[in-house]
Parts: structure tokens; C-alpha cells; sequence
């Protein structure tokens, strides 16, 4: 057995039994030819215990040249699916690669992600990477849904706590490359060796490996992790390999919160045009590591690199992973694996008789366990805020503008007008949800509103000078792919792709002077240096005004019915910006 080390939240090593334990230095078991493992894998599922609005894009069932969209994904589903994958595999765990929480719909964020850990804990997660959204709220609140206890800031029996205490994640965050900076600890197990037993055969043990993005520092408030180091993830995973080894473990198996992308459908083995950051970390990986259940960019696939499985369930719950591992029962060498993606398919489809698609009965239980946060938050969150003429859409122009970012920064700079303010920015992976109208009249819920803008972000108004403000923009470039800033009205620029000493940039018509002054609005997130705007910790005589949500609520107030405008503040004849939202 391992032993246990460490306080609350910090374990080196411990062994879960599928069955029943034995010691790794039992080997007494009937020989047989094969031992059969199943993983039952998900990642980003960002609290969406009640089915996404958008649905599951798979292949037509009728003309494969064609795809169809189904209903996909809410947790009472996702059991259902756990359980047949489950069917038939007594040798198996289900096990996540990261960003369970965090940018998480109204339904779960309202209660501080309270019920999503539940309904984890009751589908049956057994281990998990962090990912970069785990760290949202900061280290605190993390360490908060690990081990339990009541929100700070909630209000017992109204936002979090609700039925009783609230006990924590019985699933285990694992976060080798994630450093408490003064104890030089890991902040979460590195790893976690699970000992799969059934009668007659040997016992397997298998060494799971926990890891997120390195650049995770960027992506969060950087306030809420200033204890914390992130390193390199695959010099991390390569660290402990001998370590695993020297125990005996079977196989190696890594949850990483990072991911690629794909071109084929999300079970199409032939992986065509396998790309991301990804493939440089698998590239580093120490051969024993062979097995990869990634995250991060919201891709579905079944890959192999190299001898190397690499998994991706998409995001939101709409598909689950089922990867096969084969095992020689004599001497526990893992012999073979293969994986595919299956559907939580939550209603029937008009016209489609196809097993694959057939929807699945929603867990009782999970559903049981959920409903009193629905019967909170399901008033509040249909109340309309205001009507739209057309989608808001969080798409990319080719320069790096959306509908939906023009007006969420027209919502920012009207709240800080009283400031001073006469530009707003605000980043475009904090824009989470597209605003599709429901109904004839147009109407927006709160609901979608919230999950447009899930962060709660503070709004801060700060003086920059007409350089920083150049400065500002260019940083959008600093990274392999760009990271746009959505801008308010009367602010714009034109800039070229193979340019990047400085696009030209105006106010109301007027060329923004180096020397000159400007009153400028971003969320918190940036002005902490979010997205790696640096430039913007700078920022001189910076007050709060606001808070984003309250700011694009008051917009639709005053501004319904609004009419979405071409995207026409960034100009750019040769950009082509790819899609960095995650």
C-alpha cells in the first residue's frame, strides 16, 4: 500500500481499489491470457449540468457527407452513459482532464459550482487534472471544492451549502507542474496509483499522472494565484516516470489539461491534421507514458502519436470517452488500447433511427440531486433582460472582431463614461456564450446574458498614454496565437498581419498621440495583466466602476431592441485570427 503525506489537499501518493486491494507484490492469480481495463474519460465540462444550447454536431446517420446537430450533454444524461459504458468493464474508472468548473452556466455558478462537484461525485469521478478554469475563483476556492465547507461570500441555504454542508469533490485533483512557490509542494497530488483486482486474475496498477497548461498564469486573475508556480508540463511528467516505475506500476496514464484539434469528426480515428500545443509536449514525453487523456480547446478526437493514445471528449458533457486498455495477464505489460467517443444524446431526434443517436434516460439519482438548484435558479435565470434583432455571435472576423465583443465594450465604456472613460477593451476569451434570441420577440434571458459574462469580473477605469495604448495592442501578437481585444465605438485601428511594429490607431476620427492621455476601461482580468497585458498593470489612477455583468445588463435596458453592426472597428486585409477561446 502507499502511504498518505500531508495536509488537507496535498496527498504524494495514494491506491484506490476498483474491487478490493492487494498488495503490488501479489501475484497468486489463476493465469489467463488478457486483463481488460476500461477508462471512461471527459474534460472541460465547465459545470453544465443542465444540457449547452449548443447541441452536438455529428455525421448524418442518412448521407455521411452531411452532419446533423443533436441535443447533447446535462449531467442526469451523462450518468446514464457512465453506467452502460461502465456495463460489462468490471475493471473500470472514470477519470477527467481538467476545467470541470469554472465559466460554468447560471445553474451551477450561482451556487458556486457546489452542485456540479456534486453530481461528479455522484456519476462517480474517481481523479482529475486541474485545468487553467479550476483556478477562476483563485488557489482558496479551489481548495474550497476539493475539501468542502460552506462559500465565503454565500449565504447558507440561498447560494451555496444547500441541503447541509457542503463536503467537497470525493474525486481527487491531481497537479504535478502546479508548485506552492514557499513549501516547494505540489499544491494537489502529483499522482495517484488506482489497483484494479478481480478473482483470477493478477492485479493491475496503473499510475495516473495530473498536469495543466504551464501558461495557466496568463489565463486567470492573477491575484488569485500569486502563491502558485506553473512549470513545464512535459520535463514535470517525465520526472516521475522513474519514480512510477521503481513501484511497479503497470502503465502510465496522463490527464493533461491541454489540448489540439482535429479536422476530422470526433470519431475519426484517421486524425486528420493533427495540430496544437499539444503535440510538442506529447513529442517530449517519456516512452512509458502511453496513454494521453487531454482537454483545453474543446476538440473531440481519438488520436495516436507515435505508440502514444491521445483522447479528447470535446467539451460541456456531450460526448464521454471509452479507451480499452489490454493488459497481459501474465506479466501486466500493456499489450494494446484503442478509444471512441460516444454521444450523451438527451432527446430523440425527428427522423433518425439509429442506435448510436438513440437518447439516454437521465439518471434518477443525479437528477433527484439536482433539482432543488434548478427549482432556485430556473426563476431568476429566465427573467428577460432585454431583445435582440440578431445573434450576438462571439465569432472572429479575419481581423479579430465579434458582434458580441463590440457590444459587451460599448456596455463597458457607458458605465464608465462617468469615470472618464473614452475607450474600453475587454478580452474576447472572456466572452464565453453567443447571444442567440429565443422566441419571435427576440428575447435574452439572464441566463445567457450570465453565461455570455460567467467571470463577475470588476470593471477598472486607468489613465494609459497614447504609447501604452500601442503598446497594448501589439501584445496581442506576443502569443503563437493572437489573443484580440474587443473595442468600444469611436475606437479603432488598422493593422497588418506581417506588421507588427505598431498599427494605426484612432479615437472619434483623430489619431491617438503617443504623448496624450487617455481614460481607458477593461475588466479585472486585464487589468491585472490577464492574457499577458502586461502593459495594462501600468495603468494610473485606476478606480472600480462597476462590475461587467451589471454594465451589459443596464446596455440592454436602455438599448432594446438592439441591432447587431458589421464588425468594423479592427481593420486588417491580410489577418486570419483562429479561434483561441477555451
Amino acid at each position: 500500500m502507499f502511504k498518505q503525506f500531508g495536509t488537507a489537499g496535498l496527498w504524494i501518493a495514494t491506491v484506490l481499489c476498483a474491487l478490493q486491494c492487494a498488495p503490488m507484490s501479489a501475484d497468486t492469480a489463476v493465469p489467463a491470457a488478457e486483463i481488460d481495463l476500461r477508462l471512461i474519460a471527459l474534460n472541460d465540462f465547465h459545470g453544465y449540468i443542465v444540457p449547452p444550447d449548443e447541441g452536438l454536431a455529428v455525421p448524418d446517420p442518412r448521407d455521411a457527407s452531411k452532419t446533423l446537430t443533436l441535443p447533447a450533454g446535462g449531467a442526469a444524461s451523462l450518468a446514464t452513459l457512465v453506467q452502460r459504458l461502465q456495463a460489462g468493464h468490471p475493471l473500470n474508472a472514470v477519470v477527467a482532464a481538467g476545467d470541470l468548473v469554472g465559466a460554468s452556466p447560471f445553474a451551477s455558478a450561482l451556487f458556486h459550482d457546489e452542485p456540479t462537484i456534486q453530481a461528479l461525485n455522484a456519476i462517480g469521478l474517481s481523479l482529475s487534472a486541474v485545468g487553467n478554469h479550476e483556478f477562476d475563483h483563485g488557489r482558496d476556492e479551489l481548495l474550497r471544492l476539493q475539501n468542502g465547507g460552506c462559500h465565503p461570500r454565500g449565504e447558507r441555504g440561498r447560494d451555496t451549502c444547500i441541503g447541509g454542508d457542503f463536503v467537497g469533490a470525493q474525486f481527487h485533483y491531481l497537479a504535478a507542474n502546479v508548485v506552492d512557490r514557499v513549501s516547494r509542494r505540489p499544491l494537489f497530488a502529483p499522482y495517484e496509483i488506482k489497483t484494479f483486482t478481480s478473482p483470477g486474475v493478477r492485479a493491475l496498477h496503473i499510475a495516473f499522472i495530473g498536469l495543466v497548461l504551464q501558461h495557466t498564469a496568463s489565463m486567470v486573475l492573477p491575484s488569485g494565484i500569486t502563491s502558485l508556480e506553473f512549470r513545464d508540463e512535459a520535463a514535470t511528467a517525465n520526472a516521475l516516470v522513474p519514480q512510477l516505475q521503481k513501484l511497479g506500476v503497470d502503465a502510465i496514464v496522463l490527464l493533461i489539461h491541454q489540448g489540439g484539434s482535429t479536422s476530422g469528426s470526433f470519431n475519426d480515428h484517421r486524425c486528420p491534421d493533427f495540430s496544437g500545443e499539444l503535440l510538442a509536449i506529447l513529442d517530449a514525453l517519456d516512452s512509458a507514458i502511453r496513454v494521453v487523456v487531454s482537454g483545453h480547446t474543446h476538440q473531440a478526437y481519438i488520436c495516436r502519436r507515435g505508440d502514444r493514445l491521445v483522447t479528447s471528449a470535446g467539451s460541456y458533457g456531450r460526448l464521454l470517452t471509452a479507451i480499452d486498455l489490454h493488459f497481459d495477464a501474465a506479466s501486466g505489460a500493456l499489450r494494446a488500447f484503442e478509444a471512441d467517443n460516444y454521444p450523451v444524446v438527451n432527446a430523440a431526434i425527428a427522423d433518425i433511427d439509429s442506435e448510436t443517436y438513440a437518447p439516454l434516460p437521465p439518471d434518477a439519482a443525479v437528477a433527484a440531486l439536482l433539482k432543488p438548484y434548478q427549482d432556485l435558479s430556473t426563476p431568476l435565470g429566465e427573467r428577460v433582460i432585454g431583445h435582440l434583432t440578431a445573434p450576438l455571435l462571439r465569432k472572429l472576423s479575419a481581423a479579430g472582431e465579434s458582434t458580441l465583443g463590440d457590444v459587451i465594450a460599448d456596455s463597458m465604456l457607458d458605465a464608465a463614461q462617468k469615470a472618464g472613460a473614452a475607450i474600453a477593451f475587454t478580452n474576447s476569451g472572456g466572452l464565453r456564450q453567443d447571444l442567440i434570441p429565443r422566441g419571435a420577440d427576440g428575447a435574452i434571458s439572464y441566463a445567457q446574458l450570465f453565461a455570455a459574462l460567467p467571470f463577475d469580473n470588476a470593471l477598472v477605469a486607468m489613465d494609459l498614454s497614447g504609447a501604452q495604448i500601442k503598446t497594448l495592442l501589439r501584445q496581442q501578437r506576443r502569443f503563437p496565437q493572437p489573443r484580440p481585444l474587443q473595442v468600444s465605438r469611436g475606437f479603432g485601428y488598422s493593422w497588418s498581419a506581417g506588421r507588427l511594429d505598431g498599427p494605426s490607431v484612432k479615437l472619434l476620427g483623430e489619431p491617438v498621440l503617443a504623448s496624450k492621455t487617455y481614460r481607458v476601461v477593461v475588466n479585472q482580468f486585464l487589468a491585472e495583466g490577464g492574457d499577458g497585458f502586461e502593459v495594462l498593470t501600468r495603468g494610473t489612477h485606476r478606480v472600480v466602476v462597476g462590475r461587467d455583468l451589471d454594465a451589459a445588463l443596464s446596455y440592454f435596458d436602455a438599448h432594446s431592441p438592439l441591432t447587431p453592426s458589421l464588425p468594423a472597428r479592427i481593420v486588417c486585409d491580410d489577418c486570419v485570427i483562429p479561434d483561441t477561446r477555451h
